[in-house]
């Protein structure tokens, strides 16, 4: 203890200056290094990005950090080395650190400015590597510091007339603004370290260092600005889903209609928050009623939008709901010309639980199949696909529809869906398939809404949807059980 006191009493007032510069300095250069091995990391970690400004900022920052940590004798220390190969390290480092600072500001001007930047990229690269030769041969080593000096001034200089010139003559963003004050700052900084070694000032510390780390604050602002703002119109996107989603929700059945002698199971899972399916019914009374089910092409609130669309069409087309070819053709009429990008499929059926009969038509959907069984309680017979298809909604103005009429038996069943059930695949691309779904109802003795349940379970197992896997599309289901007579 006596010895330390001794040694701390020993210490000079210009001591006790210079070992604050040395450990201000290594403050500085861990902070640096720090932020750009973190700047590294955050671009390796988005890889698929092309945008090369991160990659040139860090690795400018972790070569300006580990030139001004070998600066101080106190990381010099650490290391067995001698001096000679920590004046070589600074040597190649001062040679070329420029060239990673130009690169960087050359993804952030304006594109005129792109070219003249290039030129003195080229220059950097061609002064460094002569000068690197130059103090290696001790060939005209003082008039390349020199040299060197005066071209980091220069290029200092131009960044300043960059960044007054763009304010005089463009309105720019704030984000612009903040980085090339950040820039112009840490420019007079090395501009007065420059004229230092010229002996122009009488200053002998070298101060640069505090101008980068104020060109890197403005830059930490700048991307805490950014993410502060991106987080913003998340949540505002994430707020407007929320409305698009109710707004869908509103737009399909809260129930389904419950008529004597016959069983409706719908279900619906979209595959994000709004998706493209559409189901809904016209009920024309206690022994009729029509069922539509649509796929729009693609999804998300543009496929939302157009299903909407089809939801006032179809209310419209209650005057002919027994003819399933003159509500397509109607459907197909309203949504002509109204999108360039999108289609619809579609399948209507019209029930007449009087006469038992079902009159099917579709729009290039996938085919209905009817299950057919003796009464509800024995296995079934097999079923088979159904097909009326004509062109696709929204595509062809003239284009015209069939339908056709099935006669049925009590205990049918009748399933209509989407393609999202076919092409759910599992974790081999693998989709699940007309054959698969035909065996699965041939299998099932459930009522309608416990057979629409089972075959869901069924695909979350088949696609691995349980275990965290996306689901491939949108899936709407519908299963109609014509009940026998009590």
């Amino acid at each position: 203890m006596p010895l330390v006191l001794a040694l701390a009493l020993d210490i000079t007032p210009s001591m006790r200056s210079e070992l604050r510069w040395e450990v201000a300095g290594v403050a500085i250069g861990f902070v640096l290094l720090s932020i750009g091995l973190a700047s590294m990391a955050l671009f390796l970690f988005r890889r698929r990005s092309s945008d090369l400004t991160l990659v040139y900022f860090s690795s400018f920052g972790i070569l300006y950090a580990v030139r001004l940590l070998f600066w101080q004798s106190i990381i010099r220390s650490l290391f067995p080395a001698r001096n000679v190969v920590f004046n070589r390290i600074d040597l190649v480092i001062d040679c070329f650190v420029p060239v990673t600072f130009t690169l960087f500001i050359l993804q952030i001007v304006e594109p005129r400015w792109k070219n003249a930047l290039r030129w003195v990229i080229a220059a950097q690269l061609a002064f460094g590597a002569t000068r690197l030769m130059s103090t290696l041969l001790h060939i005209g080593e003082k008039a390349m510091s020199l040299g060197n000096n005066i071209f980091v001034i220069g290029a200092c200089a131009l960044v300043g007339v960059y960044y007054v010139y763009g304010r005089r003559v463009r309105g720019t963003s704030r984000e612009v603004k903040i980085t090339f004050a950040g820039v112009a700052i840490f420019a007079v900084f090395a501009i007065a370290t420059n004229l230092q070694d010229l002996k122009l000032l009488p200053y002998d510390r070298n101060i640069e260092p505090i101008g980068f780390l104020i060109f890197v604050c403005c830059l930490g602002y700048l991307a805490a600005h950014r993410t502060l703002a991106k987080e913003e119109r998340l949540l505002a996107i994430n707020k407007e889903l929320e409305i698009a989603n109710q707004i869908q929700s509103s737009i399909l059945p809260r129930e389904v209609p419950q008529l004597a002698g016959l069983e409706i199971a719908a279900r619906y899972v979209p595959m994000s928050a709004v998706a493209g399916d559409f189901y809904d019914f016209l009920v024309l009374d206690e022994r009729h009623i029509g069922i539509l089910v649509a796929d729009v092409t693609g999804h998300g609130v543009p496929a939302a939008l157009i299903a909407s669309m089809l939801k006032v069409a179809f209310a419209g087309q209650t005057a002919h709901a027994e003819d399933p070819a003159s509500v397509l053709a109607g459907l197909n009429r309203a949504l002509c010309g109204k999108f360039e990008e999108h289609f619809v499929t579609a399948a209507y059926v019209f029930v007449d639980l009087e006469k038992l009969v079902l009159r099917y038509g579709g729009a290039g959907h996938p085919p209905l199949l009817l299950a057919s069984r003796g009464n509800a309680h024995t296995r079934h017979c097999g079923s088979r696909e159904v097909e009326a298809n004509g062109l696709m909604l929204g595509l062809f103005p003239e284009a015209t529809y069939s339908s056709l009429e099935i006669q049925l038996d009590p205990g049918d069943r009748i399933v209509l869906y989407t393609d999202g059930i076919l092409e759910s695949m599992n974790p081999e691309r693998e989709e699940f398939g007309k054959s698969r779904l035909k065996n699965f109802l041939d299998a099932s003795a459930f009522s309608a809404s416990h057979l629409a349940d089972a075959l869901l379970v069924e695909l979350r197992r088949w696609s691995a949807t349980d275990l965290g896997r996306a689901q491939d599309d949108d899936i709407t289901l519908l299963v109609l059980d014509f009940l026998p007579s009590p």
